[in-house]
This record gives structure tokens, C-alpha cells and sequence, in this order.
């Protein structure tokens, strides 16, 4: 992720340097598009300057119901000009502004000398990142790609290529017609970027919602009420109710000072790009969940670590429990049978407090029972979460075989943060998942995706404040 950032900043500064080579290279002409649709086309246009040395104009052209001036700065300061017909009767008075490097800036249409210079770097700005973003997570393989970054990459790649599509199309409008797409609507494009991507990706994320709903209905049938078990229903309100808010806010009429205005613009772009955030996290980490739980490891494996979950009282396992022991038989099975070398398997599961042995012992049992040798089995029993199943497995095997390649068998919603919290222990292994119901399935995926977040609040609510307050500086700015 550091090269990616280093990668990204450098290409900044490129296009920073391109830009400045560019305003150079064009000099400091501005080309001024001037609405005049009551002066008729036989006449002459009458230009008039308040205040002299400050810029001059060349001879206007008429195109169509404008007039297109090239304006030259002399000198920095302000430049009210206004436009007269043949009779002397006034058609316009707009202003000009001449900065310290000669750059003229209009304050009608927001328009700058080189400013489609500065939209198609931007543009390819974004576009890079995003390049970058999803390379980054195309590259994560392995055990490294069981990580934060994964996930940040996936969501917020998705973010970069939406805006620079968006801001792809801006550019090409205001190259081919500057007069009909002004640079305030460029700059509309680009502080309301939050809102556009939610806009693009609300059907999505309201057939998610609906999804996740249904599934958490019939979860509710199959399973006793509780809190957790309520978990989709929630995502799905919140999603919703998020959408909702955003159209309110955008669609709804506002009266006030200019003050009020760019202030009420701000809170809506702050509220879309904070809630866009929200939604590029969680679709980064349901991508990388899905990635993860559809993977299959290459059958080269030392060890397949099984993570030992709930069983029966009778020492059975339950469905779930056996799902993963089953995934690692096929895997083990598949392995031999390709003429690979011979894996151990490692149940890994201590006791808990309503069990009559460690969850390792049932699974070592349910191994024996299916033809599985006891001299390919080694019991990890005294772990009591899924970091513990992880480190405490890890010492086993690197007392028994440094180095040696590792896969784990888990159920499908839980092999991705499996895999994160076998990075924290230290331990390289790929995951493997287990089908589980499809009612089951969605709830248990967003808890899932819930924790990952828990664990990375304080950095999370850095990242969602750091892009609320850059496009709330960006809206406040251009609006």
C-alpha cells in the first residue's frame, strides 16, 4: 500500500508539473464566452472596461448567441467590463480577475486560463488512482491478500473509477463546448462527487438491502430472536435510509443569503461523501469476502487447519462444525490424489464451558471416523478464539516444520477474516469455505464484515472524517 500511495503521489506531482508546463506553453490568453442573444448579428459589439491596464480584449467573434473574446492580462487586479450594443445600451457587465501569475480568472462562468488543461489532469488523476486501487487488489494473492488494505483497495478503487468516468465525461463536454458547459458545472461534477457515486450505485445497494432483508426474515424462521440475528434487517435500513436522506437533501428547494446557500451546499456533499465512504468500505469488504470464500488453495499444503466452532453435547458435530471438518477431507483427499505430498491435519479448538470436550477432540473424532490415520492428525485444543486457533496453531507447526505451507477450513462467510486474523499471528495461510444455508449465509457475512470494521474504528472514522472534510473544503471552495 506505501508503493501505491508513493505511486499515486508521484503521479500528482507529474501532473501538477504538466499542468504549470501547459500554462506556460498557452501563454496567459483566456478565450471569454459571452452570452449576447439581444445584440443582432449585423451589429458591432461594444466592449467597455471600468478600469484600464488591468486586461485587454481582442475582437470579439460571434458564435451563435455568444460572443468568444480573448482576453489578455497586463496586470494583477480586477477588470469590470461591460457589454454594449450599437446604440450604447448595456447588455452585460461581468468581471474578470487577474492573478499574480497572470492567470485570468471569470468570475461569471468560473472559467480560468488552462482550465481543460487542469480537468483532464484531474481526470487522469482519478482514473490512475483507480488503475492503482484495483491493481493493488488484483496483486493481493495469497496470504497477503487477507488484509485491510485489500478491502480499502476494492471499495475505494471503485470510487475513483466512478468519479474519473464522471469527470471523463466533464472534460470531453467542456472541451467540445465550452459555452453551453461552463466550469461552474464542472465544478458542481466534481464537490458532488459523493452524491453522484451514491446515485450510481443505489441500485445496487437497495437490491442488497431487499436481499439481505428477505434473507434475515427467513433466518428469523429457522432461528431464535436475537439482536445478532437481526443484523441484515439493520444494514438493510441503514443503506436505505441513507439513500433516502441523500435525495432529500438534493432534491429539496433552498432560499437565503449566498452564505446560506454555499453553507447548505456543503453540509450535502459532506453528508453524501461521508455515507459514499461508508459504502465504499462496506463494498470492499464484501468483494474481498466473496473473493475469499469462493477461493480455492493451490493442493501443496503441509497443514489444513481446521477452526473448530460449537458441537453438539453428544460429541457430534453440528452442521456447521462439520461443513469445515467435510471441506478439509475433500481438500485432503483431492491433494493425495493429485500425487501430492501427505498434509496433517490439525483440528484447532479448545473447550468451552457448555462442552463436554475441546472442540478439537470432536473434530479429531469425526476425522478418525471417516477413514481419516491417526498419524495424520495433530489436535490443537487450547484455543479459545479464531486468533488463538491461529497462533497457538503456528507454534505446533513451527516446532514440527518451519516454513511449512498452511491452509485453513472455516465456513464460507468467515474465511476472510480468518485469514486477517492468521496475518496477526503471524501465520501465512490461505482459506478455504464451506457452504453453509443460504438463509444463514448474509447475516453471518455482515457480522462478519461488522468485526473487521470494530477492530479498525478509530481508523475507519479518520478515513470517513479525512474525505467528508476534503470534499466539504472542496464544496465550500467551488460553490
Amino acid at each position: 500500500m506505501k508503493r501505491a500511495a508513493l505511486r499515486i503521489a508521484l503521479m500528482a506531482v507529474l501532473l501538477l508539473s504538466i499542468c504549470a508546463a501547459c500554462r506556460m506553453a498557452i501563454r496567459s490568453t483566456y478565450t471569454a464566452y459571452i452570452y449576447a442573444p439581444n445584440i443582432p448579428h449585423d451589429q458591432t459589439p461594444v466592449i467597455e472596461m471600468e478600469a484600464q491596464g488591468i486586461i485587454t480584449h481582442g475582437a470579439p467573434e460571434r458564435v451563435g448567441s455568444y460572443l468568444r473574446v480573448p482576453i489578455h492580462p497586463e496586470r494583477p487586479g480586477d477588470a469590470w467590463v461591460e457589454l454594449k450594443d450599437e446604440d450604447g445600451e448595456a447588455q452585460g457587465l461581468y468581471l474578470f480577475r487577474v492573478g499574480r501569475f497572470g492567470t485570468v480568472y471569470d468570475t461569471v462562468t468560473g472559467g480560468f486560463t488552462g482550465d481543460y488543461v487542469v480537468l483532464a489532469a484531474f481526470t487522469a488523476f482519478c482514473l490512475y488512482v483507480a488503475w492503482t486501487m484495483f491493481s493493488l487488489y488484483r496483486q493481493a494473492k495469497g496470504p497477503a491478500f487477507y488484509a485491510y488494505t485489500t478491502i480499502h483497495a476494492a471499495g475505494f478503487g471503485l470510487f475513483a473509477l466512478v468519479t474519473g468516468l464522471v469527470m471523463l465525461q466533464v472534460t470531453i463536454k467542456h472541451i467540445l463546448d465550452p459555452r453551453d458547459y461552463i466550469m461552474l458545472d464542472a465544478y458542481f461534477s466534481i464537490s458532488t462527487s459523493g452524491f453522484r457515486f451514491m446515485m450510481l450505485t443505489s441500485p445496487f445497494m437497495l437490491a442488497f438491502a431487499v436481499s439481505m432483508t428477505v434473507s434475515n426474515i427467513e433466518l428469523l424462521r429457522h432461528e431464535k430472536f436475537s439482536p445478532k440475528n437481526l443484523l441484515g434487517i439493520a444494514i438493510g435500513l441503514i443503506l436505505v435510509g441513507g439513500e433516502a436522506i441523500a435525495f432529500w437533501l438534493y432534491s429539496r428547494s433552498f432560499a437565503g443569503s449566498e452564505w446560506e446557500w454555499r453553507a447548505h451546499e456543503t453540509l450535502q456533499n459532506v453528508y453524501a461523501s461521508a455515507f459514499s465512504c461508508f459504502e465504499c468500505i462496506l463494498i470492499g469488504a464484501i468483494v474481498c469476502g466473496v473473493r475469499a470464500a469462493r477461493h480455492v488453495p493451490e493442493h501443496d499444503a503441509d497443514y489444513i487447519l481446521i477452526l473448530g466452532c460449537l458441537f453438539r453435547r453428544d460429541g457430534t458435530l453440528s452442521p456447521l462444525l462439520q461443513g469445515r471438518a467435510d471441506r478439509a477431507i475433500d481438500y485432503w483427499n483431492e491433494q493425495n490424489a493429485r500425487g501430492g505430498r501427505r498434509a496433517v491435519l490439525m483440528p484447532s479448538g479448545g473447550q468451552g464451558a457448555n462442552e463436554p470436550m475441546p472442540e478439537a477432540e470432536a473434530i479429531r473424532r469425526y476425522l478418525v471416523s471417516k477413514g481419516i490415520p491417526q498419524d495424520a492428525i495433530v489436535v490443537e485444543d487450547r484455543s479459545r478464539n479464531t486468533y488463538q486457533n491461529m497462533a497457538y496453531s503456528k507454534e505446533l507447526i513451527d516446532r514440527a516444520q518451519p516454513g511449512a505451507r498452511v491452509v485453513f477450513s472455516t465456513t464460507n462467510y468467515h474465511v476472510f477474516r480468518s485469514g486477517v486474523w492468521a496475518a496477526n499471528a503471524g501465520l501465512p495461510a490461505e482459506g478455504m469455505g464451506s457452504k453453509t444455508r443460504w438463509w444463514y449465509w448474509p447475516n453471518a457475512f455482515m457480522r462478519e464484515c461488522v468485526g473487521l470494521l470494530v477492530r479498525r474504528i478509530p481508523q475507519t472514522i479518520v478515513l470517513l472524517c479525512s474525505m467528508a472534510a476534503f470534499f466539504g473544503a472542496l464544496s465550500l471552495a467551488l460553490s
